[in-house]
């Protein structure tokens, strides 16, 4: 089946600026994605959605294709990934390619996911009868357990019913990775919900997940990416950081 790899990539990042293209590791974050993808071998287009001509010399430079540039109502701050992916599939389909059946969105900060990652997630949508695939992990402390702050400095149970039970009983929850979504086609058109009881999770362990959103986060996964390169689990030390 025909695949199609979609990096939504806008210039407008405020939290870190111009996150795309930032060096990671010495090499722009993009671009490190782009390559995780390419070592993956499973997908016919790699595709970079983006507003912003900086960011589309990198990309093809990289090796992706950037065929078009994403319209301003589809980058701002408010725009959904979801109307990304739309009319990234749409814009194609109008003559620049073939029609992918699978697309996998990909997000430009996906530097710490593996090709086997993609190969087996996208394996598990091909076998199952799922509508999208994603990359998951555990939540590092159970949260039935969750507390809340007062006002006045004081806190209290999310749900306090659960006071007493012991950890090993409670359910396990994980939470999204942030790093790739596997769909069908028509999933991602028809807008169909993504967490659903019709998706799969390929879940990872926690030391191989980190979100980046912060100078911290972005330190901490460049620690994580270089442990990782070398070699090494860098579990026990990121959970130490603060």
């Amino acid at each position: 089946m025909s695949t199609l790899a979609i990096i939504p990539a806008r210039g407008g990042s405020k939290r870190i600026p111009r996150k795309n293209i930032r060096p990671f590791a010495g090499i722009p974050m993009l671009a490190r994605t782009i390559a995780i993808l390419q070592s993956a071998a499973i997908f016919d287009r790699i595709v970079v959605s983006t507003d912003d001509d900086e960011i589309a010399d990198i990309a093809g430079k990289a090796g992706a294709e950037v065929p078009f540039r994403r319209p301003p109502e589809l980058s701002n701050d408010m725009a959904g990934t979801v109307p990304v992916i739309q009319h990234a599939i749409r814009t194609l389909a109008d003559g620049t390619g073939p029609t992918a059946e699978h697309v996998c969105c990909v997000y430009p900060a996906a530097v710490l996911a593996r090709p086997e990652d993609l190969r087996e997630s996208h394996g598990m949508l091909v076998a199952s009868d799922a509508n999208f695939v994603f990359t998951a992990a555990a939540f590092g402390h159970p949260i039935q357990r969750a507390l809340k702050r007062n006002a006045d400095g004081s806190c209290d149970m999310f749900w306090p019913q659960y006071r007493e039970t012991r950890s090993q009983d409670l359910e396990p929850a994980y939470h999204d990775a942030g790093q790739f979504y596997w769909g069908l086609r028509d999933a991602w058109l028809e807008s169909r919900p993504i967490f659903s009881g019709n998706t799969r999770m390929l879940v990872l362990p926690s030391y191989r997940v980190q979100d980046i959103d912060t100078p911290e986060d972005w330190d901490r996964a460049e620690f994580i990416f270089k442990s990782l390169q070398q070699g090494g689990s860098p579990g026990a030390a990121t959970q130490g950081q603060s």
